[in-house]
């Protein structure tokens, strides 16, 4: 087995202290840093997934250290040339698992929004007969989801084609996920209102 392939191990798996001093005293090889080497094995580590123009270059460097802990924790000792080295040939294959990743979600989001493009939950034209009815269906559904629901939901569609992607962007950031899942999240919130407010209707 290549050195850096990750072991099947516990999916439950966490980093406590004992292993957290095990990795401290891996990345010092021998001299002591008082932590020093963790950090600035996590900010290079940082470095390299913003260069590679990744969206949480922060994450996947916690996921690249984690991955080395582990391996400690499970074989007691690395065969490698350096620490930095190791960490490095993790973070590749951390990278290609983050692009395997979201591709899955690139063919998620677009299989979503296939079937959102039929979904229709805007207001209905204003000499609808059954205008007033939709509309109370479309409110009390919308009140029945979370706040973060409804949140996606009143923003995501807001603005032209330039001006959403900048408040998808934002919005994403406000709450704490990458793009792919915030437009998978719309598509799967959008859906559930249809069904919601078609239900609604035709018990009316």
């Amino acid at each position: 087995m290549n050195e850096a392939s990750p072991k099947q191990l516990k999916s439950d798996w966490q980093l406590d202290a004992p292993a957290f001093h095990q990795l401290l005293t891996y990345l010092d090889e021998g001299n002591s840093s008082d932590g020093q080497r963790y950090l600035q094995m996590r900010e290079r580590l940082v470095a390299y997934f913003d260069r590679k123009n990744c969206l949480n270059p922060d994450e996947l460097a916690d996921q690249t250290l984690n991955r080395v802990a582990r391996r400690l924790q499970e074989e007691g000792q690395i065969q490698s040339e350096t620490a930095a080295k190791y960490c490095y040939t993790v973070a590749r294959y951390i990278f290609h698992e983050h692009l395997r990743r979201s591709e899955k979600e690139d063919l998620a989001s677009s299989e979503l929004w296939r079937r959102a493009n039929s979904v229709k939950i805007t207001a209905p034209p204003r000499d609808d007969p059954n205008r007033e009815g939709q509309l109370q269906c479309l409110e009390s559904c919308v009140s029945k989801l979370d706040i973060p629901s409804q949140q996606i939901i009143s923003q995501y569609y807001i603005g032209n084609a330039t001006e959403k992607i900048a408040n998808r962007r934002k919005l994403a950031e406000q709450l704490g996920i990458s793009p792919n899942a915030l437009s998978i999240r719309a598509c799967r919130i959008r859906e559930k209102l249809e069904i919601c407010v078609r239900r609604c209707a035709e018990s009316n």
